[in-house]
């Protein structure tokens, strides 16, 4: 069993959409329970984030770089940095943008930094980058060929409820999966 925290911004749902689909992996794994906190009600839920065995955090990606309310809760943290309450807990992180690209390596690199600043383990995506000859990737698991994170990409003229495209959720979901199956192994001390 594992008790894992979605902690993610969302400025247009395309990200909210990845959120959902990672605590969706979560719950996949036998026993482990999601909780899914929006930066904005965060203040109602640090002793959520305290409890904690894992911590996933999600933003999109805005002119390279997380969004500015997804640092603003990065901010917030100081207040409670020096007692280390996130200390040996698993992270995880996962971003989304407008463009193929869009520069989503730096989001996750920040998201990454952040964690190491909070003493907590990184757990990267298990998966090889999905390979097509011709653009059409037909339910291949990151599409997109990240190691760090999941990464997506949302057209920006498409509604959450048509992008990100369901490749980039399953990714996204496989990486919650995996958070939640290595939370539930470290709580119970197997190698």
């Amino acid at each position: 069993m594992s008790n894992v925290v979605v902690v993610y911004h969302s400025g247009y749902g395309h990200t909210r959409v990845m959120a959902e689909a990672v605590a969706h992996g979560v719950e996949r794994h036998p026993g482990s329970l999601c909780r899914l906190i929006s930066v904005e009600d965060v203040a109602e839920h640090w002793e959520h984030l305290h409890q904690a065995d894992a911590i996933i955090f999600g933003a999109p990606t805005y002119m390279g770089s997380a969004s500015a309310a997804f640092k603003g809760f990065m901010e917030d943290t100081a207040g409670f940095y020096l007692a280390q309450p996130w200390r040996d807990k698993l992270a995880a992180g996962f971003t989304n943008s407008g463009c193929l690209c869009g520069d989503k390596l730096n989001t996750l690199l920040q998201m990454a930094v952040f964690a190491a600043q909070h003493s907590m383990i990184w757990v990267g995506l298990d998966l090889l980058p999905a390979r097509s000859g011709s653009g059409v990737f037909d339910g291949q698991l990151n599409r997109l060929g990240s190691s760090l994170g999941a990464m997506a990409q949302s057209n920006v003229e498409q509604s959450p409820e048509r992008a990100p495209p369901m490749e980039d959720r399953c990714t996204a979901a496989h990486l919650g999966e995996r958070v939640a199956r290595l939370a539930a192994r470290m709580g119970r001390g197997v190698d």
